[in-house]
């Protein structure tokens, strides 16, 4: 078997675009990927392209020595648009191996280590005014977890009444959901360490089942300002970290309890798998970064399904667009993913539907401070 073409489509799903990979075999066999990455789409997908030349006429069963190949023989290695590439790259020779061998990918990763996958949606994360609603909804249809932003429209405001009215918020939606309902707090790496812990103070009362990118990725001092001043709140980062040698100094050090891989930028299965096991050593556990498509999910949901550290995997409800694309949708019941048993991915997608959504390639988001400076999104 040998790889013949490699077919990138970037399709619009309503919240943002999906970058989705198809790798074509000789025999008629075809493995999806994706790399969805926000504001580089043309970027990633041009480099899809760049590195799948690599691929063409190989054997797409040597899932390590292609996935060694993409990263090492690039002098400039690593970075969200070069990881995020190979990742899609590597979801679809998973899907490939699956297919050949007629077994769903969890069974190559060493079978079923739990029987589904408990989910979390976001709630008001980009609507604050919704988040009541949203809660109401999605407890309403079962789910047991869910996410919101302290970032959100938070531009120039003063930090003091940011996490003054922030608290107040997550105070309204305990009341609202109950104390039996999992609460998680993302602040997108807003704060300075001092404020964030103090943010981490003022949300104390309402027991959050992790606390979200209190800091920027790299300062990982910072996480260890937070762990020392509260060591029983329980810390998560790591959307935006790219590769098992990004991992290595969080981990080492000790400064968090759930770390977040995203399946679409951390190199793909082949990377992630060796990421959570590095993670299982320090009693780690892994909530998967998965704000993007279908196949970033059953990517996700793959790992999740064999890992022994699995915690919880991030959800989007993009049902239009999600259940049009795929030619079979998954099952979500009461707040849990149930992977289907089927070669591969277990994910095939309508092309015609992809390619009737055209990207939408926005202006980068910008915001600033009060006084006009630069101010972190």
């Amino acid at each position: 078997m040998k790889i013949t073409e490699i077919r990138t489509v970037i399709s619009w799903a309503g919240l943002r675009n999906w970058v989705l990979v198809k790798v074509m075999t000789d025999v008629g066999i075809h493995g999806w990927g994706e790399a969805t990455l926000e504001g580089f789409e043309p970027t990633v997908a041009a480099c899809i392209q760049r590195f799948g030349e690599a691929l063409i006429g190989e054997d797409p069963l040597r899932r390590e020595h292609h996935w060694q190949r993409l990263y090492r023989h690039h002098f400039w290695r690593g970075g969200p648009v070069g990881n995020s590439a190979i990742a899609a790259l590597d979801h679809a020779l998973w899907d490939i191996a699956g297919k050949a061998y007629g077994v769903p990918v969890y069974q190559m990763l060493g079978g079923a280590a739990r029987d589904s996958l408990r989910l979390y949606t976001h709630v008001g994360i980009y609507q604050p005014e919704r988040m009541i609603e949203d809660a109401q909804r999605d407890i309403a249809d079962g789910f047991t977890a869910m996410k919101t932003g302290a970032w959100t429209g938070s531009a120039g405001v003063p930090e003091a009444e940011r996490i003054a009215a922030f608290a107040e918020r997550i105070g309204s939606l305990r009341q609202a959901v109950g104390p039996d309902i999992g609460i998680m707090v993302d602040d997108h790496g807003r704060g300075q360490p001092s404020n964030a812990v103090r943010l981490m103070h003022a949300l104390e009362p309402f027991g959050l089942l992790f606390f979200e990118e209190p800091t920027q990725p790299d300062d990982v001092e910072g996480l260890q300002r937070l762990r020392m001043a509260d060591p029983q709140m329980d810390l998560a980062t790591g959307e935006r970290l790219y590769s098992k040698w990004d991992y290595r100094r969080l981990l080492e050090g000790r400064y968090v309890d759930v770390i977040q891989p995203d399946l679409c930028h951390a190199g793909g299965i082949s990377e992630v798998k060796k990421i959570a096991a590095i993670a299982e050593t320090y009693y780690v556990k892994i909530a998967p970064h998965n704000p993007q498509g279908p196949v970033s999910t059953a990517a996700a949901a793959h790992l999740c399904l064999a890992i022994p550290n699995f915690l919880i995997l991030e959800y989007v409800r993009q049902e239009p667009y999600r259940d049009a694309a795929m030619q079979e949708a998954w099952t979500v019941r009461e707040g849990y993913l149930h992977v289907p048993d089927r070669p591969g991915l277990g994910v095939e997608l309508n092309e015609d539907v992809l390619l009737a959504n055209p990207p939408r390639l926005d202006a980068t988001p910008a915001a600033f401070a009060a006084d006009g400076s630069v101010f972190d999104i």
